[in-house]
């Protein structure tokens, strides 16, 4: 596991609520202004809910005098302290922004009256006690002593390195050459005309 799953791995709740879509809920949102803190309750219905590991979040939509407000939580977030569903609603899209037209009873989902009203969670991580962690990684208890493994010698191999020595040859004998000779083709072509 990398290095980034572990840190989510860590930030994720043990459990999570079980949301859907239209359910009216009851969300417990921890407040801190200045050195106090307290609990504030927001009301209302899910709209949608999106991402997904340690960003996953849910919107809440509610009318509160006439003016419709919108909350968007990440669930796992230690500032919620706990989601209650007050009403089950029925709902056949994944987003109900159609809500924010509406304006009285017709701002609701229809209640799901055959469904029961359960508060349930799901395990999204196991809590694993201290017992299981060292039986799982087999580790040695404090009491017993420690053996240390034998040494063991190594030879060092010698590597030979080689040079090669390559000869220099003048290097005006060189150049001079083909311009002798590009000057006896010019004259060969000259007289052939």
């Amino acid at each position: 596991m990398d290095i980034i799953k572990s840190i989510e791995h860590e930030q994720l709740k043990n459990k999570i609520p079980d949301l859907h879509i239209g359910d009216t809920i009851r969300v417990h949102q921890r407040i801190k202004e200045g050195n106090r803190e307290r609990i504030q309750v927001f009301e209302g219905i899910i709209i949608k809910k999106q991402g997904g590991g340690v960003n996953q979040t849910f919107t809440v939509r509610r009318v509160a005098y006439g003016v419709g407000v919108e909350k968007t939580f990440l669930i796992h977030s230690p500032l919620v302290e706990k989601v209650e569903v007050v009403r089950v609603g029925k709902s056949r899209r994944a987003k109900l922004y159609y809500l924010r037209d509406r304006i009285g009873k017709a701002a609701k989902t229809k209640e799901n009256l055959a469904a029961r009203i359960e508060n349930k969670e799901i395990v999204v991580k196991e809590e694993i006690s201290e017992a299981e962690v060292s039986e799982n990684t087999n580790e040695v208890p404090a009491s017993e002593d420690k053996v240390e493994a034998p040494a063991v010698e190594s030879t060092n191999v010698v590597v030979e390195e080689t040079v090669d020595t390559v000869s220099e040859e003048k290097v005006e004998e060189v150049k001079d050459a083909p311009k002798a000779e590009k000057v006896k083709e010019e004259k060969t072509d000259k007289k052939s005309e």
